[in-house]
Formats: structure tokens, sequence, C-alpha cells
């Protein structure tokens, strides 16, 4: 390419003030050269971005949530801000997807494991009354409690402030914090009242002679009163869990990137894959293989037919490799496999354990 081509590829203002300054100099053409391979650089990359925003432009608005989550996952490293926790039991056994209506005990059975959830009741200040509430479900329920169980966590106390911390997150989330009767104030405050509420009750067996029954209420106090406004009911400043769920919640927390949560925000069964991909990496060290009649029974509460389960469920993990491209997650006619790898690749730290142990074995070496 000769010179008077190479200086007019150049149009960008600083380049052409590079150019100008640099006439009538003994390496001129030189310097030509190398201003116009800059200019070839940046052109490069703004046609790249206009063919990525051309790309999001087409996307459906949960496909450019995840696109956008995983562009900043990529260019930003993990912080202790970005992880939050939730109990690990939850990753095992989720609560319902959909809205269980009059239904007052949610049960479902994982292997020898076994979750029931039993609604329960609140009392009214406005009318003194104990009245019934249905079963925490669906994504909103499960984003409260990765929320609270992480300002236990942070703040090493089972008592955690809500009243301003729940909207802040829930703008994380990104939900529009908004009042009324179907404002999502009021719909997280529901899953909140009816989380308070409930109890929950994990049986486990050994497969021969021996089982053992564990009875965990999430909380311990929730206060209620009566407050003027469209919504009626206001929650207290603060909520405090069981002292037994929050010991167990402080052994077995489950850290979980606050990002990815965000992308899958909308959907209950992204978020328990997004927990349970998370807690088997911490500590999986062979090939996980599950067949379909498991995984339906894991993530198929709201699919009755395998076959429907099958083709949403492939969906949801495309999605979720969507976020984290990386992630050795496969699914085939067998079922899904699930192969060890670094925690890290679903950007959530290894358990301690594993950590001293490979120190260990490196002093050894």
């Amino acid at each position: 390419m000769s010179i008077e081509a190479r200086i007019a590829a150049i149009h960008d203002e600083d380049l052409l003030a590079e150019l100008e300054a640099a006439r009538g100099g003994f390496l001129f053409a030189v310097i030509v050269e190398h201003i116009a391979h800059r200019q070839a650089l940046r052109d490069a990359e703004r046609a790249e971005a206009g063919r990525q925003q051309d790309a999001r432009a087409a996307m459906g608005r949960d496909q450019r949530r995840r696109d956008a989550v995983r562009m900043v996952i990529e260019a930003e490293p993990v912080t202790p801000d970005t992880i939050q926790h939730i109990h690990s039991v939850l990753a095992l056994c989720g609560l319902p997807y959909r809205d269980p209506g009059e239904e007052r005990e949610f049960f479902r059975e994982y292997g020898r494991n076994t979750l029931s959830i039993l609604a329960g009741r609140l009392k009214n200040p406005a009318t003194g009354q104990m009245e019934l509430q249905g079963l925490p479900y669906g994504p909103k329920a499960r984003l409260v409690l990765l929320h609270l169980c992480t300002e236990a966590v942070r703040q090493r106390s089972p008592t955690v402030e809500v009243a301003d911390s729940l909207s802040g997150f829930m703008r994380e989330m990104g939900f529009a914090v908004t009042g009324g009767e179907r404002g999502t104030i009021r719909q997280f405050k529901e899953q909140l009242h009816r989380l308070a509420a409930c109890t929950m009750q994990i049986g486990l067996w050994d497969g021969q002679s021996r089982s053992s029954t564990i009875t965990m209420p999430p909380f311990r106090q929730l206060d209620l009163w009566r407050v003027g406004g469209q919504d009626g009911i206001a929650w207290s400043k603060t909520v405090q869990f069981h002292q037994d769920f929050y010991d167990n919640l402080v052994q077995h927390a489950l850290p979980v990137d606050i990002r990815a949560a965000r992308a899958f925000s909308g959907s209950a069964r992204k978020l328990d894959l997004l927990f349970w991909i998370g807690y088997r990496l911490r500590s999986l060290q062979r090939p996980l293989r599950l067949s379909w009649d498991i995984v339906h029974k894991q993530f198929g509460a709201d699919n009755a037919s395998l076959r429907s389960f099958r083709q949403a469920f492939k969906a949801d993990v495309a999605h979720v490799k969507e976020v984290f491209p990386k992630l050795p997650i496969s699914l085939d006619e067998a079922g899904l496999q699930l192969m060890p790898t670094d925690p890290g690749t679903l950007l959530v730290p290894p358990k301690p354990a594993r950590r001293k142990a490979a120190a260990a074995g490196a002093g050894a070496a």
C-alpha cells in the first residue's frame, strides 16, 4: 500500500494530529505506517462492537441480560462484594417453582433424602387473627433467602436488617421497587411472610436401617405492624433466623456470584440449577452421571411429563452455559453429566478444606 493510501485511511482526529506533527520529519513514512496500523486496529474494534450491538439488538430481553452479565463477568474479577451466600440445603432441596395455591405441604424426594415444607400462620396486626400463609415459591422466595442468608453471614448475626437493605437488593437484582397492590415490594413481602411462617423438614435415610429427620424453621421471629398506605402491612426493620438454622447456615453457607443470580432472577429453576451446580462443583472429584429420571425428580416439579421437562431443562442448561461457557455440564439421551473442575468456573471459591488439602499436598511435594 502506498503512503498516500495509508494517509487516506487515517481519520481519527488524534491520529490526524500526530500525522500532521510528523510531516517533514526524517521518519515520516515509518510514522505513517505505524499510525495507519493503529487506525486499522481501532476500525476493527469498532466493527466488532457494532456487530455485537446488532446481535444484542436482535436478542430477547432475557438473552440480553445473560449476555450483559457474561460480559461483566469476563471483564471484572470476583470480589467479596460480588459473592453472596445461601444455605447449602437449598441447593439440594428447592422450594416450589409455582404458586401451590391452597396446598399446605410441599413434599419432594431426592434419592434417599426428602424435603417437606409445611405452611404456617402469622398474626395479622390489623385483626389480631392468626392467618394462614401460603407456601413460599418462585424466584422471589429464593432471592429473599439469598439476600437474608448473605446478610446473616456477613454480619455474623442471626438478626438481619431488612427494611432498607431489601429494597437495595431488589434494585441490584434488576427489579423496579414499586408499591401498590401489584407492586414488587408487596410481592417480595409476601414471600418473606410465607418463609417466616413455614417449617422445613429434611428426612435422611442410609438406604438400610437408619434414618434421621431434621426440623428447621428458617426464622424464629418476624414482627409486623399495621401502617397506612396501599400495602397495609409492613415488616419490621429486622428478622431473626432460628438459631439452629443460623448455626447450620454459618457452617454450610454456599457462595453464589450475585452477578450470575441477577442473570436468572426471573427463573426459579435456573436459580436452583445455579445453586446445585455450585454445590456439586465444590466437592466433586469424579464425573457425576444422573439419569433423566433423577434429574426430573430434582428439577421437574412443574413438568409432569418427562418429555416436556427434558426440552425445558435443555434450554435452561443452555442459558446457564451462555453466562458460563466453560461450565463442564452436558446432556445426552442418558441424562446429565457434570465433570470435576475448579469451582472458579462458576466464580465461587472452593471449600476451605479443599484449599488446605491442596496446600498440604504442595508442601509434601
